[in-house]
């Protein structure tokens, strides 16, 4: 972007939970909402497949600072999975690199998922955006490469087969952040005696969001039409971005100080572990956590407007 702001833009401040269609990037549908919204500063938290539907965070303004706290968040899936092919990429995507005539029944789906729920490594798929010596893996993987990749450790919170139909089986998966979930399609179909592949994916929700707060490009659409106050009524204040943090309030002398990046004491504050940190007014002024000391630290300023 110019350095120069357009006319078009404004500074939007808040969270949009939008529902991602089917075959976009996370990227374009990012930049279709933050154009209807004129937003100066958009960023999306956690990119969706384009396959992929569901919740996807976008945060302005000063929110863009909570994206990357977001991206630590547990996600909950819902996940169609084809049995009997897999495909080079995992999903419906790629092209079927093998088959299986084996179609497990429920049972047999079910106990082969339960052997990976927990702490396990999973090893990345070549079809990721990790990096690997500069490049992405999917970079190296459409050009017919293929590199050696180290597990990682990721939890698997929940983790159930609930339906089959046909050649093809739900899964539902609470799980932590970096797990791929078309790897662990296919690792559960292949613990059946099987093969399978992602035919469909949706993003229930992403914590500590709700799944009934999700909005549909053509809601926003709907509501851009009908003018900017009501583009501004579908967001939600940053504070929701941080219902699991303690809260801290600060006096005008000890916002000041705490703005100059200055720890302050504070006689209600916790122990310990990171903190949303309110000046006067309720406005959230900072990111933070407790030092070695006991004090209030700063760690990221957001300058957020107090609520009206």
């Amino acid at each position: 972007m110019s350095r120069r702001r357009k006319a078009w833009m404004r500074d939007v401040n808040g969270i949009l939970l939008l529902d991602k269609p089917v075959g976009a990037s996370s990227n374009q549908v990012l930049q279709r909402v933050r154009h209807l919204y004129g937003a100066a500063k958009a960023g999306h938290t956690g990119s969706l497949d384009p396959l992929a539907t569901g919740m996807l965070p976008v945060c302005f303004g000063p929110c863009t600072k909570l994206s990357h706290y977001l991206l630590d968040a547990d996600k909950h899936y819902t996940v169609t999975v084809a049995v009997g092919t897999r495909t080079s990429s995992g999903d419906a995507e790629g092209e079927v690199v093998a088959t299986s005539d084996v179609r497990p029944d429920l049972q047999a789906l079910q106990a082969a998922a339960e052997r990976f729920k927990g702490e396990i490594d999973q090893i990345p798929p070549m079809h990721s955006a990790v990096h690997h010596q500069g490049r992405r893996l999917y970079e190296i993987a459409r050009s017919g490469g293929e590199v050696e990749r180290k597990p990682r450790r990721i939890s698997i919170h929940e983790l159930h087969v609930d339906k089959v139909s046909g050649d093809t089986f739900r899964l539902r998966v609470r799980c932590s952040k970096g797990t791929y979930v078309r790897t662990l399609a296919e690792d559960i179909a292949e613990a059946a005696g099987s093969l399978g592949h992602v035919a469909a994916l949706h993003r229930d929700w992403l914590a500590p969001f709700p799944p009934e707060g999700m909005r549909s490009i053509e809601e926003i659409e709907a509501a851009a039409e009908q003018g900017r106050e009501a583009l501004d009524a579908l967001l939600l204040p940053p504070s929701t971005g941080l219902q699991d943090w303690p809260a801290v309030e600060l006096d005008a002398a000890r916002a000041f100080y705490l703005a100059r990046g200055e720890a302050v004491r504070v006689a209600a504050a916790p122990a310990d572990g990171r903190v949303a940190i309110y000046g006067p007014g309720g406005a959230l002024i900072a990111l933070g956590e407790i030092n070695a000391d006991g004090m209030v630290a700063p760690r990221r300023m957001m300058q957020v407007p107090a609520p009206a």
